[in-house]
């Protein structure tokens, strides 16, 4: 009786903990598409920027590359001092976060010339979305 009881309550646990993956996973999923394409006539991404002022030293060295624009988003990569981004989007109070176009290896992004409606990037570099307070403007 008590070998029943126990293993009861290890299926009750175990069933709970299934449950409730699911919806861990969907949270860290989470994924807000960086639109390019704003403003009909110009460039989809129009300002490049470089990030700038990373700390190697104290800091963590990098500027982490978010599924949102928010620090809760999972991180997706990393950008360093001197990377250059496309600035295509932007959100939160102020415009804090750039959703951003990039590519480690100097790829052609695809989004320097007009696109004919706003859309999400879906194109062969990486997007992401980075703290203002690390990009400058480079361009545009």
């Amino acid at each position: 009786m008590t070998i029943t009881r126990a293993l009861r309550r290890t299926g009750i646990l175990a069933a709970l903990a299934l449950v409730c993956l699911p919806l861990a996973t969907t949270a860290q999923q989470r994924h807000v598409p960086v639109i390019a394409g704003q403003n009909p006539g110009y460039d989809a991404c129009g300002t490049v920027g470089v990030v700038r002022g990373l700390n190697p030293q104290g800091g963590d060295g990098f500027l982490a590359v978010r599924a949102g624009p928010s620090s809760d988003y999972a991180m997706l990569d990393k950008a360093y001092n001197g990377d250059l981004l496309n600035i295509c989007d932007q959100s939160g109070s102020n415009g804090n976060w750039l959703g951003v176009v990039y590519s480690h290896d100097g790829q052609d992004c695809g989004v320097g010339t007009p696109w004919p409606r706003a859309a999400a990037y879906t194109g062969p570099c990486s997007s992401g979305w980075v703290y203002r307070k690390f990009v400058a403007d480079y361009a545009g």
